[in-house]
């Protein structure tokens, strides 16, 4: 059962802006220069990483890729 959403005309209270700081889909596609290391992680981030990709179809080492390089990225400016 699904949990109906209600909307209201009352103020929200404190709202900070986040900078966006995601890549473009476009910026996505075009493939890096890839190094193989071998990395140890727990169980319950691999079975998280692994439910996302049954979702939307992908592999879950793509998914900690993109997730690591866009964290280094963010961070290395």
């Amino acid at each position: 059962m699904k949990k109906q959403i209600k909307y209201s005309n009352e103020e929200i209270g404190k709202v900070e802006v986040v900078k966006d700081f995601l890549p473009k889909p476009e910026d996505l596609v075009f493939k890096e220069d890839t190094i193989k290391v071998t990395l140890n992680l727990s169980k319950s981030s691999i079975g998280f990483f692994k439910k996302i990709v049954q979702k939307h179809g992908s592999q879950y080492q793509k998914v900690i890729r993109n997730l690591l390089d866009r964290y280094t990225s963010h961070y290395s400016q």
